[in-house]
């Protein structure tokens, strides 16, 4: 008795079928993203961080120059107390206020570290024309200051957005470009990932 042949219609069928439902699956697995408007307001946070971190350098030149230390922290005190006052007259809460200040301070510091222990191995001179700190430098930090703290209130409104906390760390990849290997963006966007949602 001779065997017939099976046909291979009914395994490819099979196959495309399942095929076409780990497809399926993978589309409904996809995790939230937040809505446009929460996207956005992500991302003026983040490009005003990178904004005040693009100041570190300058900052970094005018101390070398001058011997000032990397360390104030009287002026830091100063701003943090303003911005507790400037917080709570936003609606923001200031213990989160404060600590997102912290660590932007943190993050600037050690772009300003790495620049004077890079110059330091080159055995670099004084800077030919080193930016001004009052004239320069400390006017652009005082503009982002109060609107940094505005910000600050949208993250708060979308702190339980889900989706949230995975589309900051992802642009701020993207939007914060630091010249070192990531550290200073880590630090600086860690009280906004705390606070948003995954």
């Amino acid at each position: 008795m001779s065997l017939r042949k099976v046909p291979l219609l009914y395994p490819a069928r099979f196959l495309f079928i399942a095929l076409a439902l780990l497809l399926l699956a993978g589309c409904q697995m996809q995790p939230p993203e937040p809505p446009d408007e929460d996207k956005a307001a992500i991302d003026r946070m983040l490009v005003m961080i990178d904004e005040r971190l693009d100041v570190a350098p300058l900052v970094a030149q005018a101390k070398w120059n001058s011997g000032a230390p990397i360390e104030a922290p009287e002026r830091e005190a100063q701003i943090l107390d303003q911005v507790s006052e400037d917080a709570e007259a936003a609606g923001v809460d200031e213990d989160f206020a404060r600590r997102f200040f912290e660590k932007q301070f943190e993050a600037s510091k050690q772009i300003q570290r790495r620049l004077h222990h890079q110059w330091l191995q080159e055995g670099r001179s004084t800077f030919a024309d080193p930016p001004d700190l009052a004239e320069e430098v400390r006017p652009v930090l005082d503009r982002l200051t109060p609107q940094l703290i505005e910000s600050l209130a949208d993250i708060e409104r979308i702190a339980g957005v889900e989706g949230s906390g995975r589309y900051l760390e992802r642009r701020a990849a993207e939007l914060i470009q630091d010249d070192f290997d990531g550290e200073p963006r880590d630090v600086s966007i860690q009280p906004l990932v705390e606070r948003l949602a995954r």
